[in-house]
């Protein structure tokens, strides 16, 4: 549905979950990509340039992105979550720190690529964007920020030609929800209230990433994009 043939693409957490299901697709629709972010124990994809980067190293993601010559796509799907830790202040500063300020970096970093190609960025909020999570309290502020950064740099970069928008996934079968999806006493009312009765799939987020990425999407910016099957508006 989308030509990004020619264009060159960064997905950082593009390794695994929702990240390497973006990654595929980009690659699918003619992009070259890049996926920055920590090892994982899923294979690298084929025709990928796989980059180590932890995006809580500010000189890391400058020197990383410095050296792309051409950029026109970043996606931030880089993230993570210490359920039933996060009450704890280390452990929620690393959270915030991860989710929220590490995008900020890579934002930051990329806007002078950016700049010179008219592209775009797509950050990752969630449906704790709206939702308070009593178990990831760090996790649910930074996704909360993130919906905010993305309006801020939304508004800020219009002028600049730069897009940056926000997709809001709703409860995807990934790795980091597979310990709730096992428990049945905790999932069974997640189901009984999503329209669809079923978790979402990774790739069901790349569609609309690359549709936001796209000319078609041309007039959209500052925008969050539910995700989620309905969640939200149950």
């Amino acid at each position: 549905m989308f030509d990004f043939t020619g264009k060159t693409v960064l997905v950082t957490g593009g390794a695994s979950g929702i990240g390497r299901e973006i990654a595929k697709a980009f690659l699918g629709a003619g992009a070259s990509v890049i996926v920055a972010g920590l090892p994982t124990s899923e294979p690298a994809l084929e025709q990928v340039r796989s980059e180590h980067l932890d995006i809580s190293d500010a000189s890391a993601v400058a020197k990383l992105i410095g050296a792309i010559p051409e950029l026109h796509v970043v996606v931030n799907a880089a993230g993570m979550i210490r359920r039933d830790d996060e009450y704890n202040l280390d452990a929620f500063e690393q959270v915030i720190d991860v989710n929220l300020t590490g995008a900020m970096r890579v934002c930051t970093a990329a806007r002078p690529k950016l700049l010179a190609t008219r592209g775009c960025i797509v950050n990752f909020a969630s449906m704790y964007s709206i939702f308070g999570g009593p178990r990831c309290p760090a996790y649910s502020a930074s996704k909360g920020a993130i919906a905010q950064l993305t309006r801020s740099l939304g508004v800020a970069w219009a002028a600049d030609g730069i897009r940056v928008n926000a997709v809001a996934p709703g409860w995807i079968a990934t790795t980091l929800t597979q310990a709730l999806r096992d428990d049945e006493a905790r999932s069974a009312p997640i189901m009984a209230r999503s329209p669809y009765r079923r978790w979402g799939r990774p790739e069901e987020i790349a569609g609309p990433v690359l549709f936001l990425c796209s000319d078609a999407a041309s007039f959209i910016t500052a925008a969050i994009i539910p995700v989620d099957g309905g969640y939200s508006a149950a």
